[in-house]
């Protein structure tokens, strides 16, 4: 049947050529190039009426339903680039069909309709790519991942396979021979572009494990890079510093050098205090009845808090964790103590401190400059500017009240200290002298 169609195709056209004053001998290379338009024409004819029909269909759905990826697909060419794998299939059946009995002319044109199916597939699959990538950074379930990595990592597949098959093609040999040589050319491959091979495994290893995301604040101790990825790819990652400065770091360095990832905070909604002040040792001492009456009233569960201390101490009871009476962290032997229990309860009562987050007022390791003691919790949120402004608030109200425990931060001294203890030495009435510590005039 397709023989006959042939046969009366070529028929035809030889005498329409001959009655056009074609000569004989070119007749037969005139047919050809006719049959090639004609299959051209008709090929590309049928792709772009798949495409129209196609980009109808998508818009009707997209106007109804929103979805991501149909989305995607309308902007720029991806779906010209989808529907372009049409044409080549059209010309190999064409093809076929009309030069079934031209061995040659069909053997060579069949090879290269096959790279151009090849090439088109790539393209497609490229476009399927980028759509989803774009798809996927758009939803805010997936804005943080890095995809773009993965589809680096698909696009190259796609591009090695395609390579293979169209080398496959040309040579006319199996992929498999071809494959089997690759062993020689890698070893050589390692040689030249071993820094961009690095980046690559680098740059999977990254993505793969979920070491990093885009958003996540990183820092490098000993460089200055501290700050939020805003890309990733396989070759490289950036980040934002806070200067808003940009760094860009080989995902090879990132996986050899250790880093700080700080996402772990941003996710359990919690960002650690961790400052304190340290004590002079010399005015730690034993709280007495008047220091206890006076800071009873400073603040009534301060007061409620002694109240039931001394009461445990009457009943022989002691403060510590096994006692669930033990209320807080914190004695009131020593005025050290009881600033330390006065602490855990502000923080406790604190609104902005998380409850349900480790949470302690210690001391730390005396040194020369005294006792250091350490205030550690957890703020509700996370963000920067909020973090600072409740430790600082904290910190503030700690140092405001230390002195009323009759407890004072060690400070190294300067000029402003030796000038004071001059005119202290020098019998200077002394409600003259500004800068003095606080409470020092009762």
């Amino acid at each position: 049947m397709n023989s006959n169609i042939n046969d009366y195709l070529i028929k035809k056209g030889g005498e329409i050529l001959s009655h056009l004053g074609v000569k004989e001998k070119y007749i037969e290379e005139a047919e050809t190039t006719i049959i090639f338009a004609i299959i051209f024409i008709i090929a590309f004819a049928i792709m772009e009426a798949g495409y129209r029909i196609l980009h109808f269909i998508i818009k009707k759905i997209v106007r109804h339903k929103e979805y991501l990826f149909l989305s995607q697909m309308l902007n720029g060419k991806r779906l010209r680039a989808v529907t372009s794998i049409i044409s080549p299939i059209i010309m190999d059946v064409m093809i076929q069909l009309f030069f079934d009995d031209r061995q040659t002319l069909l053997y060579y044109s069949e090879r290269v309709v096959w790279i151009y199916f090849i090439v088109c597939f790539v393209s497609g699959t490229n476009a399927i790519l980028n759509a989803v990538g774009d798809s996927a950074f758009t939803n805010s379930k997936y804005h943080d991942r890095p995809i773009k990595g993965f589809i680096q990592i698909s696009k190259i597949v796609v591009y090695i396979i395609a390579t293979i098959i169209i080398i496959s093609i040309i040579t006319d040999k199996s992929p498999v021979y071809l494959i089997g040589g690759l062993g020689a050319f890698a070893a050589v491959l390692m040689l030249i572009a071993k820094d961009s091979i690095m980046g690559f495994v680098g740059g999977f290893l990254l993505l793969e494990n979920d070491m990093i995301r885009l958003g996540d604040w990183i820092e490098m101790p000993g460089t200055s890079i501290n700050g939020n990825v805003f890309d990733i790819s396989l070759t490289i990652v950036k980040v934002r510093n806070w200067d808003n400065t940009i760094a860009t770091i080989p995902p090879y360095t990132l996986i050899n050098s250790s880093f700080i990832n700080w996402r772990g905070m941003n996710e359990c909604g919690g960002r650690r205090i961790a400052r304190g002040y340290i004590i002079k040792i010399d005015n730690i001492k034993p709280c007495n009845e008047e220091l206890l009456a006076k800071l009873k009233k400073m603040d009534k569960a301060l007061a409620e808090y002694i109240d039931r201390k001394i009461e445990q101490g009457k009943k022989g009871k002691t403060a510590n964790t096994s006692n669930p009476e033990g209320l807080v962290n914190g004695t009131i032997d020593t005025n050290a103590g009881l600033f330390r229990a006065y602490a855990e309860m502000y923080l406790q009562r604190h609104p902005l401190i998380r409850k349900d987050m480790l949470m302690m007022v210690r001391t730390l390791a005396p040194d020369g400059n005294g006792l250091p003691i350490q205030f550690y919790c957890f703020t509700t949120t996370t963000d920067w500017n909020d973090y600072e402004s409740i430790q600082a608030e904290i910190m503030e109200h700690f140092a405001y009240v230390m002195p009323q425990f009759e407890l004072f931060p060690f400070q190294n001294s300067g000029a402003r200290e030796t000038v004071i203890s001059g005119l202290l030495e020098g019998q200077y009435p002394i409600e003259h002298i500004d800068g003095l510590p606080y409470k020092t005039i009762k």
